[in-house]
């Protein structure tokens, strides 16, 4: 287990291994689609845990056709009568595809039991049903990685505030997040009861330490690479063309078309 209050990493190292990183992530990328292999990753965590920000660097050199983000918002009127599951699965990756669920079906476990959206019966069933669901997506093939993002009281009150007073990032705290504060106890023992059903052999789960996002970042990362047996896919030969002549084509006059104002041109 890392220490929580090791040093914060400094920059410049961080960003180097990210980046390393990172492309060792596009090596993956391309085995799971030359493989057809089936990748979801599980980011679950207290808010203001650190998960956004890793989903963040784990994609930015990643194709999105390949790798994409699962983010659901609260279920409609009609989800909400389905099999609890239901919406999830649809959101599963085919043959050759990546899916990153920030939050996933174990918002049945942490929010929606501590806040009430759910009932005891609701709750109950989850935590019988959840081992069994995994079970049936490893077994069908698909690699299921699963990580808990923890975070203490004091950093996360700290990231609120600073939430609070930075235009840019002001949307990522919600009347449900401050909440979390006075439920931290609750949310601590809902964590707890949600690991002891689920961490199960074939689908274990992950703690990963994220006072330090640095550190946490490349941790999960690395981890990630680590618990997937990929190698480097050759690439396909590729060769940039001659531009052949020209036919004669002319482009239209410019002041024939809208053009965006050079806003550039008054910094």
């Amino acid at each position: 287990m890392t220490d929580s209050k090791a040093a914060k990493l400094p920059r410049k190292a961080y960003e180097k291994e990210l980046l390393r990183l990172q492309t060792e992530l596009v090596k993956l990328q391309e085995w799971v689609r030359a493989e057809g292999a089936r990748l979801v990753v599980v980011f679950e965590g207290r808010d203001a845990a650190g998960k956004g920000g890793t989903i963040k660097r784990v994609t930015e050199h990643l194709n999105p056709r390949v790798a994409r983000i699962a983010a659901l918002p609260k279920p409609t009127e009609r989800e909400r009568t389905q099999w609890y599951f239901q919406r999830y699965v649809e959101h599963l990756p085919a043959a050759g595809e990546i899916v990153l669920f920030d939050r996933s079906w174990y918002n049945r476990a942490g929010v929606e039991h501590v806040m009430g959206f759910c009932t005891k019966e609701e709750y109950q069933l989850f935590l019988r049903q959840c081992p069994i669901f995994e079970r049936m997506l490893v077994e069908d093939g698909v690699l299921l990685r699963k990580y808990w993002f923890s975070v203490s009281d004091t950093e996360q009150q700290e990231r609120f505030r600073k939430r609070l007073e930075d235009p840019l990032r002001r949307w990522k705290l919600s009347p449900m997040d401050l909440e979390s504060i006075t439920h931290w106890e609750a949310y601590s023992r809902a964590k707890d009861a949600m690991q002891v059903h689920t961490d199960i052999a074939e689908a274990p789960w992950y703690v990963v330490e994220s006072d330090d996002k640095r550190r946490a970042r490349l941790n999960m990362i690395a981890h990630l690479l680590e618990s997937v047996p990929y190698h480097e896919a050759p690439p396909p030969v590729l060769e940039l063309p001659e531009r052949p002549p020209s036919t004669g084509y002319q482009r239209p006059p410019r002041d024939l078309q809208t053009y965006v104002p050079d806003h550039a041109a008054h910094l």
